[in-house]
């Protein structure tokens, strides 16, 4: 359904949803797309479980119950097929042989995430620091003019995708097609996808599984100090990956090792530059840098939305649930709820109350949280120390048009070298 014909149809069906509820979500707005916080509390406070027609689903916000329904395994599930989809959505489905861990519940869950895992661990994600440091120094020195320049487009999506591209053995002579892959294949998650980014999307699947089947192979007979390697001689009790479980794991870790990462580096500067006595803070004792990544994971989280579909007739706080029922989570709203977080509309790089949601809870907590912390960590001290004066060009830059990921599509920025 085009975009012409779409727009008149959510306006009824929130405009009834106003009339009847006193408030009403529209998560495709452009107004929310902008800016979601104030739509959020508006939720929490009048309706914080909230059945949406648009969404065909129960929107939670609060903290309590976002983060109670991450951590229950028993009664909400990751796989789409257990929800109540309609007929085109499930035709949108990949082949359940290639869904990723993302949406696998127990026990396909535990046995992939156990062998994985073993892979990716923080350790193995700390040592490589050094390595993360000398590609962003590079990449801060091929800036031409420091005066105007993207910050998106020259750190925050390379980076990620260089350190991924590096961890998965891909030469640098393919780093491009690499990267339009994780694009392309990041818009497969979203509600807003257009047919043209649903084609293109599957176009990058296949060429990148195309890509890496060979790899694989070859791994397999001569391993490296690589993750495909790691992958393929990962064994728990003599069982193994296959094939295309490796292909799904990678597939994975290439969305959840750089979109996700790019838009915590975006988000995180704009804030800090939005409040700038918080900026001066980092300059002033940049050991509270370490603090400061999770206040932004906070503050305006990459991953706003997280999806749940209810396994068996339940209840959460009061709100009876039926088997099939789909879940929306709203991970930014409950990053905001004042019952956990004082002032939590406030930027405070010190704040020690509170855990944030941003990378998810439970057994599906995100595996890449080590990277995407080291990643965010790295940049600010090697930014603070290589420009004295950061500033905006754009007081408003704008965000992409999703709501599971948000992301700047810009941030021009002007800066004087220390």
């Amino acid at each position: 359904m085009g975009d012409a014909i779409r727009a008149p149809v959510i306006g009824a069906i929130v405009g009834l949803e106003r009339v009847q509820a006193g408030v009403a979500y529209n998560p495709f707005s452009a107004r929310t797309i902008e800016d979601p916080y104030p739509a959020y509390a508006a939720l929490r406070a009048r309706a914080p479980v909230y059945r949406s027609r648009l969404l065909r689903a129960w929107v939670f916000t609060r903290h309590v119950d976002v983060d109670a329904i991450l951590r229950d395994h028993r009664h909400f599930g990751n796989d789409p097929r257990k929800g109540s989809l309609t007929r085109r959505q499930l035709a949108m489905l990949p082949p359940p042989r290639e869904f990723t861990m993302l949406l696998l519940d127990p026990p396909d869950h535990t046995r992939l995430r156990a062998l994985v895992s073993r892979a990716f661990t923080p350790r193995a994600i700390s040592g490589l620091e050094s390595r993360v440091r000398t590609i962003l120094g590079g990449l801060l020195d091929d800036i031409d003019d420091p005066s105007a320049f993207d910050l998106m487009e020259a750190v925050a999506r390379p980076l990620p995708v260089i350190v991924m591209a590096e961890m998965l053995g891909v030469p640098a002579r393919d780093r491009a097609r690499f990267a339009v892959w994780a694009a392309r294949r990041a818009r497969l998650l979203e509600p807003t996808i257009s047919w043209r980014e649903r084609k293109a999307g599957g176009a990058a699947s296949r060429a990148f599984d195309a890509y890496f089947r060979p790899i694989i192979a070859e791994r397999r007979a001569a391993p490296r100090e690589d993750i495909v390697s790691a992958l393929a001689r990962a064994q728990d009790e003599g069982a193994r990956l296959s094939e295309q479980e490796t292909i799904n794991m990678l597939r994975l870790l290439l969305g959840a090792g750089t979109e996700t990462s790019a838009n915590l580096i975006g988000n995180g500067i704009l804030a800090l530059l939005r409040n700038p006595d918080q900026l001066q803070r980092l300059r002033d004792d940049p050991g509270l840098i370490p603090a400061a990544v999770e206040e932004l994971l906070r503050f305006d989280s990459s991953v706003q939305t997280d999806f749940r579909r209810v396994l068996e007739d339940c209840e959460v706080n009061g709100f009876a649930l039926r088997k099939r029922d789909n879940i929306v989570l709203l991970l930014g709203a409950a990053n905001r709820d004042p019952d956990v977080f004082v002032d939590p509309d406030r930027l405070d790089i010190g704040r020690r109350q509170g855990r944030h949601l941003s990378f998810g809870g439970g057994i599906h907590h995100c595996l890449g949280a080590p990277l995407a912390r080291l990643e965010s960590r790295i940049v600010l001290e090697m930014l603070l120390d290589r420009f004295k004066s950061i500033r905006l060009l754009d007081s408003r830059p704008r965000f992409s048009r999703g709501i599971v990921f948000r992301g700047l599509q810009s941030l021009p920025l002007s800066c004087i070298r220390a």
